[in-house]
């Protein structure tokens, strides 16, 4: 079964909606020992770095267990991708530090033109470039670009290249997906992305072993 780790700081509703409706087994949870039994876990959320992080300290040791130990599939969204990075200017806390990088705010002070001017949060619709042949981001159309929705002030920066699985342009191209073997993290938000966003999920399916 899928787990969607409610640990009170994201939307899990539209997500389970989502999976779902594409005939997935999964459960909402927000107990460590409901955890133990996950074929995969989903980590969404929302909001501050610190409180992310927070909140997330009383399944630390089974996330270890299950993600690094057992290899189950993992997928980070929004906050829940830049808790899988080591640390944010946002705040003092440590992240999961599951891949390497750091997370910082939107900075277009040395931009010009109309860029300087963009608005922070990168909220609405945007392309995405797939990197590195990742299966989550595999087109739905080879020539045609995948477009998905955003919400989000801060971003992930030094990610070695071999761990960014996809990019965006605002104001200057940033790493917007990540991955590091079992694990994968996505900035934008899958469940409200309609047919690109299902399209993930579906991948993502493809990944768990039954």
């Amino acid at each position: 079964m899928i787990k969607i780790l409610d640990y009170g700081m994201g939307n899990c509703g539209s997500i389970l909606n989502m999976l779902r409706h594409l005939g997935a087994d999964a459960t909402i949870v927000n107990d460590p020992e409901n955890l133990i039994n996950s074929k995969a876990i989903i980590l969404p959320g929302v909001g501050s770095y610190d409180h992310g992080a927070k909140h997330l300290e009383p399944f630390r040791e089974v996330l270890t267990q299950k993600v690094l130990h057992d290899q189950i599939p993992f997928l980070g969204i929004c906050l829940g991708m830049q808790l899988l990075l080591e640390r944010s200017e946002e705040g003092q806390s440590s992240g999961l530090g599951w891949i390497p990088g750091e997370v910082k705010r939107f900075d277009f002070s040395s931009l010009g033109g109309v860029d300087k001017r963009l608005a922070i949060p990168h909220m609405g619709w945007n392309e995405v470039e797939p990197l590195n042949q990742a299966e989550l981001m595999w087109r739905m159309e080879p020539h045609s670009p995948d477009r998905f929705y955003f919400v989000h002030s801060y971003h992930a920066v030094r990610v070695p290249k071999e761990n960014q699985m996809a990019s965006c342009h605002y104001g200057y191209d940033f790493t917007c997906a990540v991955r590091n073997n079992n694990i994968y993290g996505v900035q934008f938000h899958p469940e409200k992305s309609h047919k690109f966003g299902k399209r993930l999920f579906q991948q993502f399916l493809g990944l768990i072993q039954c």
